[in-house]
């Protein structure tokens, strides 16, 4: 019998296309990522859907075994536009409940090659991070230097000085899930918050009970 390995991640986010890529490598990595969180006993929290990128990492989640819940808005939620979502459908108002969900129920975060939409999400996190609102790591699955020129752009972005040095490491890249997991499990903070996570967490409560995106 296969042995599973334990994680300190008990449900990865992951932010992908609902695209295939033109590479069959793309195809690959989110087959292997699935494979790798269920090696973990991690569950998978997503954007919803069967199509793409998305389709192929849940799939793969949940024919291992393992829990999946697909986020998703319900103007996307008709079959014709995201294709049947496997395990929990968690149906929500808009995008911007969408992504605070889908923080809320994680630990961490994964993006494999996407379009617009992965990159919002992306960044979205990475800003969460620097302004203290949350420390889970941040993950690029950079499959064939699929994220480079975005790395080299953020690099670019330090060297100028509208990054800081420290922020730089908030995100966690690596070209296999496997590596890219064994990294974000090491990962710690390095970079000084905006504000402190309990401060945001105080705001929050004033604002909504219904908005969390916090441990």
């Amino acid at each position: 019998m296969e042995m599973k390995q334990s994680s300190k991640f008990k449900r990865v986010c992951v932010f992908c296309g609902s695209s295939q890529g033109k590479k069959s490598s793309y195809k690959d990595a989110a087959i292997e990522l699935g494979k790798e969180l269920v090696s973990r006993n991690i569950d998978l929290v997503y954007g919803g859907g069967s199509i793409g990128l998305m389709g192929h990492v849940s799939q793969a989640v949940y024919s291992g075994g393992r829990h999946v819940v697909g986020v998703i808005p319900k103007t996307l939620m008709p079959p014709e536009i995201t294709g049947e979502t496997v395990g929990e459908v968690k149906a929500v108002a808009d995008m911007h409940e969408r992504k605070a969900e889908m923080a809320r129920r994680s630990d961490a975060f994964i993006a494999l090659p996407g379009g617009y939409g992965t990159m919002e999400e992306l960044l979205e996190v990475i800003t969460w991070a620097q302004l203290g609102i949350h420390d889970k790591p941040v993950g690029m699955l950079n499959v064939d230097g699929y994220y480079n020129p975005l790395l080299q752009f953020i690099d670019k972005a330090v060297e100028e000085g509208f990054i800081r040095p420290n922020a730089r490491h908030i995100i966690v890249s690596a070209p296999s899930a496997r590596d890219l997991i064994k990294r974000m499990e090491e990962y710690y903070p390095r970079h000084e918050r905006v504000a402190s996570k309990l401060s945001w967490e105080m705001e929050q409560l004033a604002y909504s009970a219904n908005c969390d995106i916090f441990r």
